[in-house]
């Protein structure tokens, strides 16, 4: 926080977090993994955070960047359903990695209103506020996270819908004042 001379009030600032530093054992597990799988799951991510002694949401920004830096993209499903026909023996990976996932977390209507209020002050957290948010609400930081880009994102969604509402609205009134003038010109 700094304090603003002027009228001694409190600004947040943001601050980026430390920049995580690994050994090179922990490189070398973090490059193995990354070149059998780069795209991996929940449990992977708890196992390789305890493995290298850091957070797990610092595993998934690891991969993030590397793909990112490597200039890995996803396979769209048409393309992984081919392959998955024509490659059987990657069947079982495919299902190990559903299980892989995170459960789905349901918010209870204090964490929920604890988030929208968070969400109303700053919709672009710092990772200082995703840390409080999650020790205030009993959840991890990555599924915090997780939830500030889902509001973003339908929030985004919803401003679009109602633009597009708005338009219809005022080219039906447009419409609608239109055929009256007509309606006027007519019956002179």
């Amino acid at each position: 926080m700094a304090q603003d001379n002027a009228s001694n009030k409190t600004i947040a600032t943001k601050h980026r977090g430390r920049r995580t530093s690994f050994t090179e054992d922990h490189l070398k597990i973090l490059t193995d993994t990354f070149n059998k799988t780069p795209y991996i799951g929940y449990a992977s991510r708890q196992r390789l955070a305890l493995e290298t002694n850091t957070k797990e949401f610092t595993i998934q920004y690891c991969f993030q960047n590397r793909r990112t830096r490597h200039g890995f993209q996803k396979k769209s499903e048409p393309e992984e359903h081919l392959e998955s026909s024509q490659n059987r023996d990657h069947a079982e990976e495919k299902i190990q990695s559903r299980n892989d996932r995170q459960p789905r977390i349901k918010y209870t209507c204090s964490q929920l209103h604890t988030l929208n209020k968070a969400f109303i002050g700053n919709n672009y957290p710092g990772r200082d506020s995703i840390e409080k948010l999650a020790k205030e609400i009993g959840v991890s930081e990555s599924r915090v996270k997780v939830w500030f880009q889902n509001h973003r994102s339908s929030c985004c969604i919803q401003r679009k819908k109602e633009a597009n509402e708005g338009l219809e609205q005022r080219q039906n009134q447009g419409q609608d004042l239109c055929d009256e003038s007509l309606e006027g010109i007519e019956s002179m």
